[in-house]
């Protein structure tokens, strides 16, 4: 981790993250729609299940959750979305990957493509940097909020792949996706809350930058999520302290 901290990389990533709440609704109820294409009842999909409690933990209305998912589903006349990926890279070649949901094709990959042409990137081809990143959960606990041993002992018992402790105290679990639900359970039960819980595109390499390229990159990176197609964005790039 030399030349950067990874939790302050992860603590400026959260309060931009809080910063941009005037889209964040728009992107969960999105993520329902295109969940509940693969059914409405979320005991039989488990991605429903996983964007039904991101949409809680974001406060988004009863009301709200239960349109989204009869219009995913169907059952009300709606605007369709489906996924998109665009893969890419931003300045000082990290890499990037895009998820989208998108009732246009046409339109996003012509927004997304601008926005990297504008900012120093570009798009790739499919497949041209996904072997950079493992589809996995992923939980985050800032450094002293939990000993190695508890954590440990709750993730593994209930079907995590590693746990790992960083240079600074900080503890990160990795787990196969179909487990993160039963894994975050178990933390819930067991009364510890992680900095940080999601099923992401964790980068295998991390590229490093500072100085203007940390900004160029930071300003990429805030164009696409203000995106309202854009769902996610993954990138191997950390800025350094």
């Amino acid at each position: 981790m030399s030349g950067h901290s990874k939790w302050a990389n992860i603590q400026h990533r959260k309060g931009r993250q809080d910063a941009k709440r005037s889209n964040l609704w728009t992107k969960l109820v999105r993520e329902i729609m295109v969940a509940a294409r693969n059914g409405a009842d979320p005991d039989s999909n488990s991605r429903l299940r996983l964007a039904l409690l991101k949409a809680r933990a974001g406060n988004v209305p009863k009301d709200t959750i239960k349109n989204a998912i009869l219009k995913g589903s169907g059952q009300l006349e709606g605007v369709k979305f489906e996924e998109a990926r665009y893969e890419g890279y931003g300045v000082g070649g990290a890499a990037l990957i895009i998820d989208a949901a998108t009732d246009n094709r046409t339109r996003t990959v012509a927004d997304v493509r601008h926005i990297l042409s504008k900012n120093g990137g570009n798009l790739g081809a499919e497949g041209s940097v996904s072997f950079m990143f493992k589809h996995c959960g992923q939980f985050l606990f800032a450094p002293g909020t939990a000993t190695e041993d508890d954590v440990m002992t709750v993730a593994l018992d209930a079907g995590a792949d590693d746990v790992i402790v960083d240079d600074e105290g900080g503890i990160e679990v990795i787990c196969d996706p179909q487990a993160f639900e039963a894994v975050n359970d178990a933390f819930e039960k067991a009364g510890m809350k992680p900095e940080m819980a999601e099923v992401t595109m964790k980068a295998l390499n991390e590229t490093s930058l500072s100085g203007e390229d940390a900004e160029r990159m930071q300003r990429l990176i805030d164009a696409l999520e203000d995106l309202d197609d854009v769902q996610q964005v993954y990138t191997t790039a950390v800025f350094e302290d």
